[in-house]
């Protein structure tokens, strides 16, 4: 009787286990779910502060939600993030707060004092055209082309980056291959290919001169604006004017794959590929695909890595593998999907209600400024989310 009773025993606790695991199961949160509650939180941290001068949230400084104003080059991202989640979720209410915030950058479309137009009008206007038949928003385009335009150096053939100062007469940063998806749209919409031509013209010149033999590119270049003489290399972001700056290895994968894209020239597909090559096969590359602010710094437990290069070359490796077949199709899309996994739980994907609303963490700004470091950055969560509407369209 004795073994019998314990027997019972044992069985009605099992089965009173098994019950309470029915009553409070613990369902894993979906992670669409995830960034969607997550972003709710950065927006009702920052939509009180949508009628100052800095109504645009970038980071983190101090503890505290850090906002910027609509003349920063990141001020697109926060729209377009907007827009990113209405595109997973179809939740009309991101569309309209995306609707509102990308409004907010109106006059940036004549402003001529800058070459990151392409981030800033084209992550907010252009993607509400993805959406939304505008002709107002088609003419935001057109206008921002033009003021984009007006930094084309013909002699050079290049668009100029910063302005000139001490250090350099016309400087082009690699980031500005990003601004020319801008100048295509323009040409598709309004029928004038001198769009078409600018960004093509300055593609092959950084395709000549910004790259190295083994396809690192470098962040900065001085060019001759009366020759096209390249007056230096050098580096502004990166640890050293040789080195491999990771945000720039992948703006610059990026760009050329929008290249192909629009004009379906293979040597630009193949100069994207070779990026690609020396991303993937890097030996600083860490296991979980999420670089090191620098392909070249110093590597101890204390180095920052950059979630950011690793989102913006995710959602890139995503669409490059549309454009190729065979075993090369299923190592890129192998490749951004370790990355998103990765981004997509700790320590990267921010638990929720913490990080002021940030999905990612652990990204890299300027760290020879020492700004910006091992915080959460506004574009590492836009790249983010496009990389997973990418993978979500090629599962369909």
């Amino acid at each position: 009787m004795k073994k019998y009773s314990l027997y019972y025993v044992l069985l009605l606790i099992a089965v009173v286990s098994c019950q309470e695991k029915k009553v409070n199961p613990e369902k894993p949160v979906p992670l669409l779910d995830k960034v969607s509650t997550q972003y709710e939180h950065l927006y009702r941290n920052a939509i009180k502060y949508v009628d100052s001068d800095t109504p645009m949230p970038r980071t983190i400084v101090d503890g505290k939600l850090h906002r910027v104003g609509r003349y920063d080059w990141t001020s697109g991202f926060h729209p377009g993030s907007m827009w990113n989640l209405y595109g997973l979720t179809k939740n009309e209410e991101w569309r309209d707060r995306a609707l509102y915030y990308t409004k907010l950058l109106d006059t940036l479309q004549y402003w001529e004092g800058t070459q990151d137009l392409g981030f800033m009008i084209g992550d907010s206007y252009g993607n509400a055209l993805k959406y939304m038949d505008n002709k107002a928003y088609e003419k935001v385009m057109v206008q921002a082309a033009k003021s984009l335009s007006s930094r084309f150096k013909p002699k050079a053939g290049i668009i100029q980056s910063w302005e000139s100062n001490d250090r350099w007469q016309c400087p082009v940063i690699i980031d500005n291959m990003m601004n020319l998806e801008m100048l295509f749209e323009a040409t598709k919409i309004s029928g004038d290919s001198t769009f078409y031509t600018i960004a093509v013209t300055h593609a092959d010149m950084t395709m000549d001169n910004h790259y190295r033999k083994d396809f690192s590119s470098y962040h900065v270049l001085d060019y001759d604006t009366e020759t096209g003489e390249v007056l230096k290399r050098n580096t502004a972001q990166g640890y050293k004017d040789e080195s491999a700056w990771a945000r720039g290895q992948a703006w610059g994968l990026y760009g050329y794959i929008v290249m192909f894209r629009e004009t379906r020239d293979l040597k630009y597909l193949n100069q994207a590929k070779n990026i690609a090559g020396f991303i993937m096969n890097h030996t600083n590359l860490p296991e979980n695909k999420v670089p090191y602010w620098d392909f070249n710094a110093p590597v101890t437990k204390l180095t920052p890595r950059d979630a950011s290069a690793a989102a913006i070359t995710a959602s890139a490796l995503y669409e490059l593998s549309t454009f190729v077949d065979g075993d090369l199709n299923s190592v890129y899309k192998n490749e951004a999907n370790t990355i998103v996994e990765t981004l997509s739980k700790e320590p990267y994907l921010a638990e929720l209600g913490t990080n002021e609303g940030f999905l990612l963490k652990h990204s890299t700004g300027h760290l020879p400024k020492d700004s910006e470091i091992d915080v959460p950055l506004n574009y590492a969560d836009y790249y983010f989310l496009e990389a997973l509407i990418r993978k979500r369209d090629m599962i369909k």
